[in-house]
């Protein structure tokens, strides 16, 4: 079993909780309240300029050439996400003037802080299992939403954009690389006395991605 599958394995509960939130399955059905989506669509945004600075931090991190090429693979992956979603909120109505005027909400914070905090204390695998889940799980959740390819979801779905960049060949292409580096990494530095720890730390990032969703829920609440 990969690295990977074993922490799924392990921390089923918190990983279902996180891919399977309300309000994935509303992205999926079309019954998301806009209001929900505009707030995460922006705290998204802000969300993933921390989330390039621990890519950033990872190559800093890194010993080895290989994998410095692989925390500048990841940078970009994250910066050319941030190009597409800025684009899925001009669609929204939502500028980036407008997108980064905006204060970062408390998930937003304590999950990106976490993960810095992770990757500062702690060496190259730790970050990488910190950030894994944000990666393989949308990933995950773009290949859930759309499993017959996005020509099947309805032209006029209103997250179908959204479906769309999370299913496609360049989003999961990044996910297939983070995962290979992840059990590359996994092989060099995961003895079994330091699998406890890394649970922690998925666990841990699995719920604050469950979080994070659940803040976009209540941004729609009365």
């Amino acid at each position: 079993m990969s690295l990977f599958e074993r922490l799924k394995s392990t921390a089923a509960d918190d990983w279902d909780a996180y891919v399977d939130h309300a309000f994935v399955r509303g992205l999926g059905d079309g019954s998301l309240p806009q209001a929900a989506f505009r707030n995460y669509l922006v705290q998204d945004y802000l969300f993933l300029i921390q989330f390039a600075r621990a890519h950033a931090l990872a190559a800093y991190k890194s010993r080895t050439l290989g994998d410095m090429h692989a925390a500048r693979g990841g940078l970009g992956a994250i910066l050319d996400e941030m190009k597409l979603h800025l684009r899925v909120c001009e669609r929204w109505g939502l500028s980036a003037a407008d997108v980064e005027a905006t204060g970062e909400q408390q998930a937003t914070v304590a999950y990106t802080r976490f993960v810095l905090d992770v990757g500062m204390s702690g060496d190259l695998l730790d970050l990488q299992v910190a950030l894994i889940p944000c990666t393989l799980g949308y990933a995950e959740i773009g290949r859930r939403l759309a499993p017959d390819g996005i020509g099947a979801i309805a032209a006029d779905h209103p997250y179908r954009d959204w479906i769309a960049e999370y299913s496609g060949d360049a989003f999961q292409r990044a996910g297939a690389a983070a995962l290979d580096w992840l059990e590359d990494l996994g092989r060099r530095y995961a003895g079994d006395n330091r699998y406890p720890e890394l649970v922690r730390i998925f666990r841990q990032a699995s719920r604050l991605e469950a979080d994070f969703w659940q803040q976009g829920l209540d941004a729609a609440r009365p």
